[in-house]
C-alpha cells in the first residue's frame, strides 16, 4: 500500500502551492550566465536589479532581487556591450562590406557576422552571448509544412509570404557571402547556408531593440535600427506593463525605466507593443495567454457567408467597404464583436428601401431596429462557425500530437494560439446573446 503523506506534508504541499516563487528556477548559477556576467563586466556593465531565471508560462526572463517602483531604472546597458552595424563594420567584415555593390543592407550585415561568429566557436569575442542565444527559433518560417498548414488562414498566409522572404534573402545574399571566402578555410557555403542564415535572421527579428543609426555609404538605404542587447534581451513581453526604452545619447547606454511596479522575486518584463496574437506569433514566435490585444479575424468570405445570395446590390456593398477601409481588421475580441465588424454587418445587411442610408451606418447611426437585429444575429452565426471551425482545428492538433511526438513543442504553440481564439470567440458569443435578448 502507497504510504500517504502526513500533516506535515500536507502544509508543505499547501505552502507551495500558495507560494508562486517555488516554481521560479534561479539560473545566474549556470555556466553559460556565469561567463556572459563576466563578459558583461568587462564591458563595464554590472546589474544589481536582476538575474536570470525560468518561469512558468514564460520560460526564462529575468527576476527581480529586489522591489522595482514605477519610474526606476530596470537596466542600463552601455553601448560597448551592444552588437550593431558599427561592431560589424568594425570588424574584419567592414573591408568586404565596403567593397561590396550594390551596398548589403544593414540587415546582411548583422547576419553575416552573427553567422561568422558563431563558426568562429570558442574563437569569437561573442561567445558569451551566443551562448545563451536559442539553438532554434519558433517563428512560424521555422515551423513545418503541414504544421503552418493549421494555422487561422490570415496568419498562414502571412507566414508563407515570411518563408519566401527569408529564402530570397538568402538567396540575394549568396554572392556577398562568396565574396567573403578569403576569410575562411571552409567553403562560404557550408558556414552559411540557409539554415545558419535562417538563424541569425530570426535572431535579429526577434531580440533586437530599436535604435536608429546614421546612414553610411557601405550600406544600403534600408533604415539602419537593429541593435542586439545582450542580457536586456532575456526580458519577456507582457502587454500589461508600460515602459520607456531608448538609447540614451548623453550616458551611451540603452536603458529601460518601468513605469509600472514589480515586486521582489517576480518576473521584470518589458512591452514589445500592443500586438494581437498573429503579430506575437508571426515576428516572436510565441503565444501569450489573455493578450487582451488578441483577436479572431473575419475575412470578406466569411463575412458574406451567411447573407441572402439573392441579394442585388451585394457587390455594390462590397465596393463601398473596400472603398471606405472596412472589408479589413474586422475581428472579434474579449469584448465581443469589434465596431468595425459590427458596422461591416450593418451596411451589408441594409434591405434595398435602406440602401440609400449606407454612408450614416459608415458614421455610427442606427438605421432600423430591424437592421441591428439582423446584423448582430449574422454576427452569432459566423461566431458560431468559427467556434465550430476552431474545436475541429483543436481536436486535428490533439491527434498529431499523438501521432508526431517529434512535432509536440511545434503543435503545442498551434494549439495555445487556437486554445486562445477558442475563449475570445466563447466570450463574444455571450456578449452577443446578451445584446441580442434587447431584440426579443
Amino acid at each position: 500500500m502507497k504510504k500517504r503523506g502526513g500533516r506535515t506534508s500536507r502544509i508543505r504541499r499547501r505552502k507551495l502551492l500558495r507560494n508562486p516563487e517555488s516554481s521560479r528556477v534561479n539560473e545566474s548559477y549556470k555556466p553559460e550566465f556565469i561567463e556572459l556576467k563576466k563578459w558583461l563586466k568587462d564591458r563595464k556593465f554590472e546589474d544589481a536589479n536582476l538575474i536570470p531565471a525560468r518561469f512558468p508560462g514564460t520560460g526564462r526572463g529575468l527576476m527581480s532581487k529586489t522591489s522595482l517602483q514605477a519610474g526606476q531604472m530596470i537596466i542600463s546597458l552601455p553601448e560597448s556591450c551592444l552588437l550593431t552595424t558599427d561592431t560589424v563594420i568594425r570588424s574584419y567584415l567592414g573591408a568586404y562590406i565596403a567593397k561590396w555593390q550594390p551596398p548589403p543592407s544593414p540587415l546582411l550585415a548583422l547576419c553575416a557576422f552573427l553567422v561568422s561568429e558563431k563558426h568562429a566557436g570558442n574563437q569569437s569575442p561573442w561567445k558569451p552571448y551566443l551562448e545563451v542565444l536559442p539553438e532554434a527559433y519558433t517563428c512560424p518560417v521555422c515551423l513545418e509544412p503541414e504544421v503552418v498548414n493549421l494555422l487561422p488562414r490570415p496568419l498562414k498566409a502571412k507566414a508563407r509570404e515570411q518563408r519566401t522572404h527569408v529564402r530570397e534573402f538568402f538567396t540575394s545574399s549568396r554572392g556577398f557571402f562568396s565574396s567573403l571566402q578569403p576569410l575562411f578555410s571552409q567553403a562560404v557555403e557550408s558556414i552559411f547556408s540557409h539554415s545558419a542564415l535562417l538563424w541569425a535572421w530570426c535572431t535579429v527579428n526577434t531580440r533586437a531593440v530599436y535604435m536608429k543609426r546614421p546612414p553610411r555609404p557601405c550600406l544600403s538605404a534600408e533604415p539602419d535600427t537593429y541593435a542586439l542587447a545582450p542580457y536586456l534581451d532575456l526580458l519577456n513581453h507582457s502587454p500589461r506593463v508600460q515602459v520607456k526604452a531608448a538609447f540614451n545619447e548623453e550616458t551611451r547606454c540603452y536603458e529601460i525605466r518601468t513605469a509600472t511596479s514589480c515586486r521582489k522575486h517576480e518576473e521584470v518584463f518589458i512591452c514589445y507593443g500592443p500586438h494581437d496574437n498573429h503579430r506575437l506569433l508571426l515576428e516572436y514566435g510565441f503565444v501569450p495567454v489573455r493578450n487582451p490585444h488578441a483577436c479572431v479575424y473575419v475575412s470578406e468570405d466569411t463575412l458574406v457567408k451567411y447573407l441572402p445570395s439573392t441579394d442585388k446590390q451585394m457587390n455594390k456593398k462590397i465596393s463601398i467597404l473596400k472603398d471606405h477601409d472596412f472589408i479589413e481588421n474586422l475581428t472579434f475580441g474579449w469584448d465581443g464583436p469589434s465596431w468595425r465588424l459590427l458596422t461591416a454587418l450593418k451596411l451589408l445587411c441594409l434591405e434595398a428601401e435602406e440602401f440609400t442610408c449606407w454612408k450614416k451606418v459608415l458614421l455610427g447611426e442606427i438605421i432600423s431596429d430591424t437592421n441591428e437585429k439582423t446584423s448582430l444575429d449574422i454576427a452569432q452565426k459566423i461566431c458560431h462557425y468559427f467556434i465550430e471551425e476552431t474545436n475541429a482545428v483543436l481536436q486535428k492538433v490533439s491527434h498529431m500530437k499523438d501521432e508526431e511526438s517529434a512535432l509536440i513543442n511545434q503543435l503545442t504553440l498551434v494549439e495555445t494560439l487556437w486554445t486562445e481564439e477558442l475563449k475570445i470567440l466563447q466570450a463574444s458569443a455571450e456578449i452577443l446573446s446578451s445584446l441580442q435578448t434587447a431584440f426579443t
